[in-house]
């Protein structure tokens, strides 16, 4: 399972666009990627349609999850997750470095 959700602030830690942060915009669990607003940003050449503009158009590519770490809500540097329960019952994840909740 993936510790990453859709709108959670991500950092890159690996690859072309190490250190640039940026928003889930969608998660892909079956190919264990995630696309990410800002990041890995691919120009692909677009037919017009009735709707659209054709020409050449920048999109964001998905990044593999190993790539990507959560970013400390504190610090705002790279953290690992962890899940705990709540006094009331409620299974949170939380940030290793600082112990800050990421759920709210």
């Amino acid at each position: 399972m993936a510790h990453i959700k859709k709108d959670d602030n991500v950092i890159v830690i690996s690859g072309r666009d190490k250190g640039k942060k940026g928003k889930v915009l969608k998660v892909l669990p079956k190919e264990e990627r995630a696309l990410v607003q800002g990041v890995n940003v691919v120009k692909r050449h677009q037919r017009q349609t009735q709707r659209e503009q054709g020409g050449i158009v920048s999109k964001e590519a998905p990044v593999h999850l190993s790539n990507i770490a959560h970013v400390d809500p504190k610090s705002g540097k790279a953290t690992r997750i962890g899940f705990k329960i709540l006094a009331d019952g409620k299974k949170v994840r939380f940030a290793k470095k600082s112990g800050e909740v990421i759920d709210v």
